[in-house]
C-alpha cells in the first residue's frame, strides 16, 4: 500500500504533496528537517491523506494533484461531498 498526502504548514502557509509507504516515518522525516525543500516549513499537519495499492496509482494521483494545485484540490473534494 502507498499512501498519497498533502500537508500543511501554518507558518509559511504552503501546501506539500506526497507518497510514501510509510507515512508515519516520512512525517518524522518531514518535521525534523531532513527534507530540506520545506524544512523552512515545519511543523507540517495532514490535512489529506488517501491509500492506493500500487505506487503507480500514487504517483498518478499525486501528478494529479500538483498538477490541480494542493489548496484548490483540497476545495474541490470539500465541495464534492456537499
Amino acid at each position: 500500500m502507498f499512501t498519497v498526502y498533502i500537508l500543511y504548514s501554518s507558518s509559511t502557509q504552503k501546501y506539500y504533496t506526497g507518497q510514501t509507504q510509510n507515512l508515519e516515518n516520512r512525517m518524522v522525516e518531514h518535521n525534523s528537517g531532513e527534507t530540506t525543500s520545506i524544512k523552512n516549513g515545519i511543523p507540517w499537519v495532514i490535512v489529506w491523506s488517501k491509500e492506493v495499492e500500487t505506487r503507480a496509482e500514487a504517483m498518478q494521483l499525486e501528478k494529479k494533484i500538483k498538477s490541480r494545485g494542493a489548496r484548490r484540490f483540497i476545495e474541490d473534494i470539500g465541495s464534492s461531498a456537499r
